[in-house]
């Protein structure tokens, strides 16, 4: 392959990943607004959906996979091509993870613990991932830091966010007539939409983890 392809191609990886990205938030994006409107017919777009992020997903890991076989890459190359394979892994979990919160949109049926701010939670691993994939596609490195730091401040907020349902369970006094099966049904939903918001944090942190170890050879965040 001639150089000037080659390097043709690595752009194209790179606007490939940041397309794939945008795909995935969008789709995070929609579930969570989903959730809140209780919006099954948009819930079922995204799970729908997901076939498309799939391929996306498949076809890049072939891109990638040629790149290293053909071109044999080296130091700088290298290190883009193999960070942008993890990448595109997270951001197909994240996919994952959107099409988790679309399948509790059918359970959502009322809002039992108002308290516990889910969009704001989605908010903040939006901009997480924004911020992540902002790194990749300008190479910078405080960027990167500044995403793993606020990975704790989320941490912080899902596990208040689940204390305040927990607790309130514990401490309420349920109703003879109260249906105990679908309150517990509410609750498990709940819980694990705080769990999987926290996971699209997590995700957010090894995308920008994988970014410092491709701009500057640095696996300091790489956990």
């Amino acid at each position: 392959m001639p150089r000037n392809e080659y390097r043709s191609r690595l752009g194209d990886l790179r606007d490939d990943v940041l397309y794939m990205s945008e795909v995935v938030a969008d789709r995070l994006r929609q579930s969570l607004t989903a959730l809140e409107q209780k919006d099954e017919a948009l819930a079922q777009e995204i799970i729908d959906g997901d076939d498309e992020v799939n391929r996306m997903y498949l076809d890049l890991e072939q891109d990638c996979i040629d790149l290293l076989a053909l071109q044999q890459p080296v130091a700088g190359d290298l290190r883009f091509i193999a960070a942008s394979f993890k990448i595109i892994t997270d951001l197909e979990r994240i996919g994952d993870l959107a099409v988790n919160l679309a399948d509790y949109t059918g359970d959502a049926e009322r809002d039992v613990f108002p308290e516990v701010d889910v969009q704001h939670l989605g908010d903040v691993t939006l901009e997480m991932l924004d911020d992540a994939m902002n790194a990749y596609a300008s190479e910078t490195v405080s960027e990167c830091y500044d995403v793993a730091e606020r990975d704790d401040d989320l941490d912080e907020l899902c596990a208040a966010a689940s204390e305040i349902v927990v607790r309130d369970l514990i401490e309420s006094e349920l109703d003879p007539d109260e249906n105990v099966e679908a309150l517990m049904r509410d609750v498990s939903r709940l819980l694990l939409t705080i769990r999987d918001l926290e996971r699209v944090g997590d995700h957010a942190v090894n995308i920008a983890a994988r970014t410092l170890y491709m701009v500057e050879n640095d696996d300091e965040l790489i956990y």
